[in-house]
């Protein structure tokens, strides 16, 4: 095991990575812009160096500068949480080349997918099913006219660099083609640095489900069941559960055996999400992330394991902790984001926070890095806090989760609370009967978004 890791990230994903290696006796480094001084993180790892400015491009972004951390701190292994560098492949070869140890998988699965087109075309050579669409990029309007007559309408264009909903774009007929084909590359450019596009059959209501994989990177592999993370807003995940309302054990010993014979025979490392759409009890193939997700506590939840400790096991040549055959689903569970933003237009919404008072009680859990005092910074992502409850059942935890919600208090900022008082009256939420577009829908109606 590793003596000392540094953590390439920042608030509640950085807190949550000290606290397991606290656990495990490991020291932790905490790297800071200059904007995230007092963070919460910094003030509860073993070590903190400041590595640049508020901007991420010249602090949690820079190569240099984390690298520089390591070696001045003496840290063997980067943890990199989620966001910023964790799917970075060229930060990744950079560790190897410096003898730095990347907690997470390689650099060449990172690449592979990081590709949508390539990580489509790996997942259909491995038996996992995938959407009709392209097969590749889709160059010029000609070919997306012809891809859109060949598999039917609608059709969704996606940058193949693409992520976070950012270059992708709907047409429901050949009349819509020219301009969300025309956007999609547009998008693709500005945000990803590459127009090259593909295209997929837009399915109409369809579910967000998501299968947890996790390898040793020696060909062994186990799945932990699915989460749900339907109700998105502008392809945003907002609230997830696990399991999913809708899937059968069935279905899940299926798709789940799938994904993880899938990841086994590329020897894959570490946590990895294989995220699906799912409709009329048929899976396909969206994309993978080659990382720990936001939504990782509701998997934890209802296993009752530990996915950091895993990956630092893993990462350091370890053997896994449990097998498939130790892996039984305990419950429910349901996470809901809490952001810094304004309804109703879900603007950001930095400041000072005057109060602050976290729930608790049995089977509720708080990952934040927020204390009475701290000054939300202007320059990063808007999430403040994840509430996470578990139950013996949904109902259980759906009624859990409305409690801990009434306890819950964060002032001096307007934030995301209110919205999910509000979902939790909805019958449809209550029921589970809902899709990937159910949310959209209902700000409109009820928000007028």
């Amino acid at each position: 095991m590793f003596d000392k890791i540094l953590i390439a990230n920042r608030g509640e994903i950085a807190l949550r990575v000290v606290r397991a290696c606290r656990e495990m006796g490991v020291k932790s480094v905490a790297v800071h812009s200059t904007a995230d001084s007092d963070a919460m993180h910094v003030r509860m790892a073993d070590e903190a160096i400041c590595i640049g400015p508020p901007s991420s491009q010249l602090s949690y972004l820079s190569f240099p500068a984390i690298l520089s951390a390591c070696e001045i701190t003496g840290a063997q292994a980067i943890h990199p949480g989620y966001g910023f560098l964790s799917e970075n492949a060229a930060f990744v070869q950079a560790c190897e080349d410096h003898d730095i140890t990347f907690i997470g998988p390689t650099a060449e699965h990172i690449r592979i997918m990081g590709d949508k087109i390539s990580a489509k075309d790996t997942m259909k050579a491995l038996g996992v099913p995938c959407v009709p669409g392209s097969d590749g990029g889709v160059p010029t309007l000609k070919d997306a006219l012809k891809v859109g007559e060949e598999i039917g309408y609608p059709i969704i264009i996606k940058a193949t660099a693409g992520g976070g909903g950012k270059g992708m774009k709907v047409a429901h007929n050949a009349g819509e083609m020219e301009r969300a084909f025309q956007s999609a590359r547009a998008e693709g450019k500005s945000n990803f640095g590459n127009d090259e596009v593909y295209i997929e059959k837009y399915l109409t209501t369809p579910r967000h489900i998501e299968i947890q994989v996790f390898g040793d990177g020696k060909g062994n592999a186990v799945h932990l069941g699915e989460r749900d993370c339907s109700l998105q807003r502008r392809h945003q995940k907002v609230f997830e559960e696990a399991p999913g309302p809708t899937i059968t054990q069935e279905l899940r010993d299926r798709i789940g055996k799938v994904c993880a014979d899938a990841v086994a025979r590329i020897n894959y490392t570490g946590a990895g999400t294989i995220e699906f759409l799912f409709e009329n009890d048929e899976f396909y193939f969206i994309e993978m992330n080659t990382r720990l997700q936001v939504e990782h506590p509701v998997t934890e939840g209802i296993f009752g394991v530990d996915l950091v400790r895993e990956q630092l096991r893993v990462a350091s040549g370890l053997p896994m902790s449990f097998t498939q055959d130790d892996l039984k689903i305990n419950g429910h569970a349901i996470e809901v984001r809490i952001n810094a933003e304004k309804l109703p237009n879900f603007s950001p919404c930095p400041g000072k926070i005057t109060q602050y008072h976290a729930p608790g009680g049995l089977g509720v859990r708080m990952d934040s890095a927020l204390y009475d005092g701290y000054r939300i910074p202007p320059y990063y992502d808007s999430l403040i806090g994840k509430l996470i409850v578990h139950g013996r059942d949904r109902p259980e935890a759906l009624a859990r989760l409305g409690r801990a919600l009434g306890e819950l208090i964060v002032d001096g900022v307007d934030t995301t609370i209110p919205l999910f008082h509000a979902l939790l009256a909805e019958q449809a939420i209550q029921t589970g009967e809902y899709n990937i577009h159910w949310l959209e829908h209902w700000l409109e109606q009820n928000l007028g978004e």
